[in-house]
């Protein structure tokens, strides 16, 4: 199944959809605007948390917490590297392959491909393509995407912040 992720350019809080191949909202996400450490919240059509991705603080690479049903089902953090940006995803037991800074990778569990994230470049906005196992669980496979996609925003933050002090 496909999911499609656009997140605004311009937004005071994170807030998007994830639509599905029929333009249908799938899931809400919405972030805080005043909190310490990113936030988000991942909402079914209800508006039922499905899942939530934090930040965890006091950490020396940028590392997010999933969790579902208040109980946390991954971490997924930068591991450090010289050559090319290596993420890891404990918990799930899932590896990431590709190119995570250019926005074209695939998760896998085991040889098993659970998403393939692609980003649409020529876009307002950051917009993705999720290409989700069909028997994947799409919200924390989503959480999942986000909180990778946090991680390498975190991490860019933190490396322009440390070059502009010099």
């Amino acid at each position: 199944m496909r999911l499609y992720m656009k997140q605004k350019v311009f937004s005071m809080k994170d807030r998007f959809t994830i639509k599905n191949e029929a333009g249908e909202d799938i899931y809400t996400v919405e972030g805080k605007f005043i909190s310490l450490g990113k936030k988000l919240h991942i909402l079914d059509p209800n508006g039922e948390e499905v899942a939530f991705v934090k930040q965890e603080l006091l950490t020396f690479l940028p590392k997010f917490t999933v969790l579902q049903h208040d109980e946390p089902v991954a971490q997924i953090q930068k591991k450090m590297s010289f050559l090319k940006p290596k993420y890891i995803v404990t918990g799930l037991d899932w590896t990431i392959e590709g190119d995570v800074f250019g926005h074209d990778y695939t998760v896998f569990a085991g040889e098993q491909a659970i998403v393939s994230i692609h980003k649409k470049w020529m876009s307002w906005g950051d917009t993705f393509e999720l290409n989700v196992a069909d028997d994947a669980d799409q919200a924390l496979v989503v959480a999942v995407v986000l909180a990778i996609d946090a991680v390498m925003d975190a991490a860019s933050a933190a490396a322009a912040s440390s070059s502009s002090s010099n």
